[in-house]
């Protein structure tokens, strides 16, 4: 019997080299090649090698196995979640009809506050600054009988009174329009360089309006007096401060000597008995008589007719 061969053919170790060449991947490590010059080598150290190559095609293939067993997912990138959408929700508005104000009912107190009891809240402003910068005429007596004003000014004011500008009220209360103090005033200074001043907040009590304003003609204090003005109704209330203010400026140009015969009892006098008369009168509404002043050059007017005279 033949004895067993201790060399394989090189053949063969070639078939089983492409086998383990073609389980292999391509990403795994390749196993070397094993030259022809060593399959002429003994069985012992060809099988030696053998085992080698083996051990490291085996050991490519598990890691292979593993690496595939064990893939990593990629990561994506981070998508940002979507913005909440906001829906603004828009009601409608519509205009009450002219039934729903038809149908409401009427309101059994007051809707705002009665400025006959509460005030007007008109107090003057207070000036955050220093006197050096600005003069405070709410308490400010700047320029009080400094020097006297220009002799042109002087004369303009103290100019005696026409008694044809004069009018009388029916209960004899001789006067002159407030417009007449101001056209005055503007000859003697000159529009703009004159002044009322609030010196206080409106008093309103429930018949009148009173405050107080001072007079400043050419950046001096000239005088301060008190307006009153009555009036009927709560609806009257800003005529009545309008009147107030006018009452002020009359009272305030006495100190300039404008119109100083109206306070002159015995001129009084003179002009009722030649420039006015006293009559008979009949209410036209009421039929009420009464007798009542009027200028000698003026007719009798509505409501009153004139009855007879004196």
């Amino acid at each position: 019997m033949a004895a067993p061969l201790r060399c394989r053919p090189w053949r063969a170790a070639e078939v089983l080299q492409h086998a383990a060449t073609a389980t292999r991947s391509s990403q795994a490590p390749r196993a070397r090649v094993i030259p022809r010059t060593e399959l002429a080598q003994p069985i012992t150290k060809r099988g030696i090698s053998y085992t080698a190559t083996r051990q490291q095609t085996n050991g490519s293939n598990n890691n292979y196995s593993r690496a595939q067993s064990t893939t990593i997912p990629t990561p994506k990138p981070a998508t940002p979640p979507p913005a909440p959408r906001t829906t603004t929700t828009t009601t409608p508005t519509t205009a009450p009809s002219n039934d729903n104000r038809a149908t409401a009912p009427t309101p059994s107190r007051p809707t705002t506050d009665n400025i006959s009891k509460s005030g007007l809240a008109d107090k003057p402003l207070e000036l955050e600054v220093s006197p050096e910068e600005k003069i405070d005429w709410t308490r400010s007596f700047h320029g009080l009988s400094a020097a006297p004003f220009p002799k042109e000014a002087a004369d303009i004011l103290l100019a005696e009174l026409d008694p044809a500008e004069v009018e009388i009220k029916p209960d004899g209360i001789v006067y002159l329009p407030e417009i007449k103090y101001r056209r005055i005033l503007n000859r003697a200074f000159g529009p703009g360089a004159w002044g009322l001043v609030p010196r206080g907040e409106s008093i309103v009590t429930p018949k009148a309006v009173t405050r107080e304003y001072a007079l400043v003609c050419n950046g001096r204090l000239v005088s301060v007096a008190r307006g009153e003005q009555d009036y009927f109704s709560p609806d009257g209330i800003p005529t009545a401060t309008e009147g107030c203010r006018s009452n002020a400026l009359v009272r305030c140009c006495k100190d300039l000597g404008i119109a100083s015969e109206l306070w002159d009892p015995r001129w009084i006098r003179r002009f009722k008995a030649k420039y006015t008369r006293d009559v008979f009168v009949e209410h036209v509404v009421n039929k009420k008589k009464s007798k009542i002043w009027v200028r000698k050059d003026d007719e009798v007017t509505y409501p009153w007719k004139e009855t007879g005279s004196r």
